[in-house]
């Protein structure tokens, strides 16, 4: 499946990069990035992948929009949340399908976008797929697919299966911590070596906040926290049940949910980022306490949390096991 990848040289988009030159389904024709390092192998700015993968990062003009319609089928952009809410409604209209690992259509209610991203919806929403990949049926015509945030990937996963359970009365709290590598990668002076250490931040104003009460339908609590490591979430989750919930429910919703889904490991302990890191697994433990459940979820940022997570769902789009391409462990940075 011939493919283009936008913002090739950020995080994200050179683990896409990474997964899609390793599956046996995809064939990266393109690979588009905004830096000054154009015309350049991505091994240059990644030396990692030095004699692994050195695909030219090339720089994107709208003029070579027919030229990418006749050579690719699918585009992957990981890129600023406003240049891909520009870009993807081009690429659709040229008959492209658009897997987005941006935020510029995740969030359906027009007013709560504006809020968050500082910019109008930039396409009906009956227009776009939500794609979170355990609970996404993709028909495999949809145009353009919104890949979720990571923090919402993590706590979705774990909810999903008990909301039903959940205390009417609750509102669910979601302390989560993230590694520097979900700030991006250019250069600020709280990411930096000797800056960086654990400190929460966007408390009641972060745009993922938002976006998993829309998945939920409900409202949550959600403090995300800057951690000091490269990659990787951890989400301890606090709900309420309701009276007559017994462990056992629990237990079979999770199965219920989950047993024939490779990518979800129920784990019988609390996950470490380690165990995540360089996967595309996302790790779930639970414990109840009483009326108290707590939930303990681990995902790496960068793979589950955004570019495996597209694979993935590209993955089902084409008919394809979830896995494919998706086997190698370690990533790129």
């Amino acid at each position: 499946m011939p493919c283009a990848v936008f913002g090739a040289s950020g995080y994200s988009g050179v683990e896409l990069i990474w997964l899609l030159h390793n599956h046996p389904d995809f064939d990266v024709r393109y690979s588009f990035s905004s830096s000054a390092r154009t015309a350049e192998p991505v091994s240059q700015l990644y030396p990692q992948l030095t004699d692994r993968l050195d695909l030219i990062l090339q720089p994107w003009h709208p003029d070579l929009l027919s030229e990418l319609a006749g050579q690719v089928q699918v585009c992957f952009l990981a890129l600023p949340h406003e240049i891909s809410a520009e870009l993807a409604p081009q690429l659709t209209a040229a008959g492209l399908t658009v897997f987005d690992l941006s935020g510029a259509f995740r969030l359906r209610d027009a007013s709560i976008h504006q809020s968050a991203y500082g910019f109008a919806l930039p396409l009906p929403d009956e227009s776009i797929a939500y794609g979170l990949a355990e609970w996404t049926e993709l028909s495999g015509t949809e145009a353009l697919i919104a890949v979720p945030g990571c923090y919402p990937t993590a706590a979705a996963l774990a909810l999903l299966p008990v909301l039903p359970f959940i205390s009417s009365t609750c509102t669910p709290v979601i302390n989560a911590v993230s590694g520097v590598s979900g700030a991006g990668r250019k250069a600020a002076v709280h990411t930096s070596f000797c800056e960086v250490s654990l400190q929460a931040y966007g408390v009641g104003t972060h745009r993922h906040q938002p976006e998993i009460a829309q998945v939920l339908g409900r409202p949550v609590l959600f403090v995300p926290h800057l951690g000091n490591f490269k990659r990787g979430i951890l989400e301890t989750i606090y709900v309420e049940l309701n009276d007559d919930v017994t462990a056992e429910q629990i237990n079979t919703a999770f199965t219920d949910a989950y047993a024939h889904r490779p990518l979800i490991r129920m784990r019988a302990c609390p996950p470490a980022i380690s165990d995540v890191a360089g996967t595309p697994f996302c790790d779930i433990h639970w414990q109840r306490h009483g009326r108290q459940l707590v939930l303990c979820v681990a995902i790496d940022n960068l793979l589950k949390g955004a570019a495996a997570q597209a694979v993935q769902l590209a993955n089902q789009y084409y008919g394809l096991p979830d896995t494919a391409g998706l086997n190698t462990i370690g990533g790129v940075i």
